[in-house]
């Protein structure tokens, strides 16, 4: 029997077969504490990995100053799931669940998710290694125990909150337009106060909101010191806000009780509190009833017309690229451009009768109904035999995920192995290279599969098309709001002359507006 001699590599090989590990932080609040606690995690991740010969810190995901109980408010948190999509992270480590997530329900469906990819979590205060699949169960019970605390700790502010409102000792966290937060307590800013007080004077003497925000801009009117745009709705707002009388509303917005936390208006469903005469006033409660009075009528001169059209936000400026608001004039109706009517200079689109894009509409809806078979059934054939042929001979999406799970594992598994001193450097990185060159077949075959995704949702958005178009007698001779809305999603206005109809499954067509 020879003898076998270990001839050691005299080349570090490099990222291939090292383990690419990401670390997730999280701090609950802005206080200096909190901060420490932040720079301290990152420190200790830098540090974590600079001696490991297996695994190497790719980047380090940090959310600061935020809550953590609604992840779609963590912006690195969705770096980091995109960053994992996009196949650049194998392992991510995490100080606690709590951390990871608040949340049970995010919490699962985020482990799921990137334990199909692949991808492994270690929750170091549990010890908790989802390269383990036992471990789900626990992950459960801590996540729960997570949420329950994050709902208790709220629940402990909110009772804090509603005492001061109810004792009067509630201060404000954020100031208005001619006004400073001072401790807590609002404070005239003369100059801002006087601008004020010519927005109820201007509304007074037959001024709209629009014309207000317009004369504001064309001034160059700044809002606390800095360059803003004024809108109709800014406008609207100020002529509405009892602060300007000296007098504070609290609780115009609640909290949802239960996760994901969520602002909702108070509409009466909540105890609502008014300080009056908390602060210095800008404006007479004289005037300011009088401008309520103005704006109530204005709002019964709108009663009856219909607020939720089947148009609004569909149609677009296909200069300036802003959405199209009704106006009601004479008893007809027009759409203009959002920035036209508020600035005509910056935007030239016209306004358009309405009645002019639902004749336009209705001549597109039967050249499709006269004509779909000849139009849409050729692509809907052509995409099909497309995706037969892509997908012929390829395996399903989740079994690749599945096999690539399995060899990442592999790969964790010869780390360990290595670091426990049970595996010689050669034989790791013999095993690890092929098991990598196997993960990256698989990874190039499934992005084959996951690029036709787009086309799926067109072909299935053609289908409903032609199905729309086949269960239809007869043409229409009448605008039909539900047509409409079935095949259209959005209608781009090219010029006065033209609107360009973009239906489901990305398809456009132009019409002249006659």
């Amino acid at each position: 029997m020879p003898t076998v001699t270990v001839i050691q590599p005299t080349i570090t090989e490099k990222n291939s077969t090292v383990i690419r590990c990401a670390a997730y932080c999280r701090v609950s609040s802005d206080s200096e504490d909190q901060i420490n606690s932040f720079m301290a995690q990152t420190r200790y991740y830098s540090q974590f990995f600079e001696n490991s010969e297996t695994e190497i810190l790719i980047d380090i995901y940090a959310d600061e100053g935020v809550t953590g109980t609604r992840e779609d408010k963590r912006d690195e948190f969705q770096r980091m799931m995109k960053d994992c999509r996009r196949g650049k992270i194998d392992r991510i480590y995490t100080k606690s669940i709590s951390r990871f997530a608040r949340n049970t329900r995010d919490c699962l469906k985020n482990v799921r998710e990137l334990k199909s990819l692949g991808i492994t979590i270690l929750f170091e205060k549990e010890n908790i290694d989802t390269a383990n699949m036992t471990d789900e169960m626990m992950i459960t019970i801590m996540g729960g125990l997570a949420q329950e605390e994050s709902t208790s700790i709220s629940q402990n502010m909110r009772w804090s909150i509603k005492k001061r409102m109810e004792n009067g000792t509630m201060k404000m966290c954020t100031s208005v337009f001619g006004y400073e937060l001072v401790n807590g307590d609002l404070v005239l800013k003369p100059d801002e106060a006087e601008i004020v007080k010519q927005i109820f004077d201007w509304y007074l003497n037959g001024y709209g909101t629009a014309a207000i925000a317009k004369i504001l801009n064309n001034k160059n009117v700044q809002k606390h010191g800095k360059h803003c745009h004024w809108t109709p709705a800014t406008i609207k707002q100020m002529l509405i806000n009892e602060k300007y009388i000296g007098d504070q509303l609290f609780q115009k917005y609640y909290t949802t009780d239960t996760l994901p936390f969520r602002q909702i208006v108070n509409n009466g469903e909540r105890n609502q509190y008014y300080y009056s005469e908390s602060h210095e006033p800008i404006v007479s409660r004289e005037i300011f009833d009088k401008v309520q009075q103005l704006l109530s009528e204005h709002k019964d001169s709108f009663k009856g017309i219909k607020h939720n059209h089947v148009m609004s936000k569909k149609i677009y400026c296909g200069e300036c690229g802003a959405t199209y608001k009704l106006k009601i004039r004479n008893n007809k109706s027009y759409w203009v451009c959002r920035i036209h009517d508020a600035e005509s200079e910056k935007c030239t689109a016209k306004q358009i009768e309405e009645t002019r894009i639902t004749s336009a509409f209705i001549r597109l809806y039967n050249k499709l109904f006269y004509n779909y078979r000849q139009i849409l059934v050729p692509l809907q054939t052509a995409l099909h035999e497309l995706k037969i042929r892509r997908f012929s001979g390829n395996s399903n999406v989740m079994e690749i995920h599945k096999e690539i799970a399995q060899l990442k594992e592999q790969t964790h598994i010869l780390a360990r192995l290595k670091t426990k001193g049970f595996l010689d450097n050669a034989k790791y990185l013999e095993q690890t290279t092929e098991l990598t060159a196997k993960i990256s077949k698989l990874q190039s075959e499934l992005k084959k599969l996951t690029r036709s995704d787009d086309e799926d949702e067109t072909l299935e958005q053609i289908e409903m098309l032609i199905d729309f178009f086949e269960k239809r007698k007869e043409p229409i001779t009448e605008f039909e709001e539900s047509a409409l809305e079935s095949i259209v999603e959005k209608i781009v206005v090219v010029n006065r002359n033209e609107l360009e109809f973009h239906l489901i499954g990305g398809l456009k067509f132009t019409e002249k507006i006659l």
